[in-house]
């Protein structure tokens, strides 16, 4: 009579990291509008001021300090978005979503913070080009930024589910490249509108 032995138990299967590389394509499609609405940007500010006329139309300015709070509160959520994947990684539920709800307090602090220096900015939409591309850059900025936020909301819907653990979870991970994106974004709207002007 043959002996049976117990076959050794299967290892887990590791799930494509389709939504990691899809956000990463995303997240470089982004990277890549923006850095051409940019170049247009400095384009014509460079042909208006060629021809001796100041860049802003007269009457605004656009603050420094409320576009600084947003890039100091941005590079802050970094860190608790990164909190947030070294969490859930370790499998430490918790402060997975104390990171993510304090990055998630931090992205609408900057969206009000847009919000008041778009009231703060005066700038007339209907009357200057320079209003258009102002609007345009950072009101899509703005919008991504809420689009990240919802991200994230999703991905800690699914963390509390149970869908992540410390071998799978590439849907924060995911949340957090595309927010990573955003705040590169914001640096370099930050440097080229706010304080180049």
């Amino acid at each position: 009579m043959a002996a049976t032995h117990a076959l050794p138990s299967a290892a887990p299967v590791q799930r494509p990291r389709v939504l990691v590389v899809g956000t990463a394509f995303i997240s470089a499609a982004t990277i890549m509008t923006f850095v051409g609405l940019i170049g247009i940007y400095l384009t014509q500010r460079a042909a208006i001021i060629g021809a001796g006329d100041t860049w802003l139309p007269k009457g605004v300015s656009i603050p420094l300090q409320q576009p600084n709070t947003m890039l100091f509160t941005l590079l802050m959520s970094v860190v608790t978005m990164q909190w947030a994947v070294h969490s859930i990684a370790n499998n430490d539920r918790l402060n997975t979503y104390l990171a993510l709800s304090m990055t998630l307090v931090f992205g609408f602090a900057t969206v009000v913070m847009t919000w008041y220096l778009y009231t703060l900015m005066g700038l007339d939409i209907s009357s200057s080009s320079q209003a258009v591309l102002i609007y345009t850059i950072t009101g899509l900025h703005l919008l991504l930024l809420v689009v990240a936020m919802l991200f994230i909301a999703l991905m800690a819907f699914r963390a509390f589910a149970g869908s992540f653990d410390a071998r799978q979870h590439d849907g924060i991970t995911a949340a957090a490249l595309f927010w990573y994106a955003l705040v590169a974004i914001y640096v370099l709207i930050w440097i080229t509108i706010y304080v180049t002007k």
